[in-house]
């Protein structure tokens, strides 16, 4: 009887139990790194600016980039009104500025990263989309990243891996130095 209950019991656990999940890593890998920005939560308001920016297709396209994605509450530490202000039609142009400020060509993943940290001797130069120069460096095991201006964002998640490249949140939005038209 105790067996014939214990069996039952199973049976009905195995048929109630939600099938695992696939883990974060892999089911990533299948979508974009937009659409990987688009299910985390805490960069919502990135999705918004990528999405005014027009910049969606060109980000779901072949890549591979590295996004470094400010957060939500790196969004807040910007002057008040600015994140609205950039959301508008006529900031397009700056908008794109800005988010190309935070996209770099290639698919550095936290190896890649960290191993031309090392071999620049402490600090990799990363060029971006926009032109810019992000300088990477590790501090207390954390990447840091500092703009043209000096202005520093620490990445706070681990690498987000999808087919197009690989996303990191960081906690500052990283302003490109505005050079004059030659």
């Amino acid at each position: 009887m105790i067996i014939a209950v214990s069996l039952f019991v199973m049976q009905v656990s195995a048929q109630t139990q939600p099938a695992s999940p696939q883990p974060a890593q892999t089911a990533n890998q299948n979508g974009t790194v937009v659409d990987l920005v688009k299910a985390q939560a805490d960069v919502s308001t990135l999705v918004s600016a990528v999405e005014a920016a027009g910049m969606v297709e060109t980000l779901s396209g072949d890549g591979p980039y590295t996004i470094f994605a400010p957060s939500n509450e790196a969004f807040t530490k910007l002057p008040a009104g600015k994140t609205d202000s950039l959301m508008l039609p006529d900031a397009k142009r700056e908008l794109n500025g800005i988010l190309y400020n935070h996209v770099v060509q290639g698919n550095l993943d936290l190896n890649a990263l960290t191993a031309a940290i090392e071999k620049g001797g402490g600090t990799a130069s990363l060029t971006t989309v926009a032109g810019g120069t992000l300088k990477a460096t590790l501090d207390n095991g954390k990447v840091v990243l500092t703009d043209e201006k000096g202005m520093k964002a620490t990445v706070t998640s681990a690498e987000k891996k999808a087919k197009n490249g690989v996303v990191y949140v960081i906690d500052s939005v990283l302003i490109p130095e505005v050079k004059e038209a030659k």
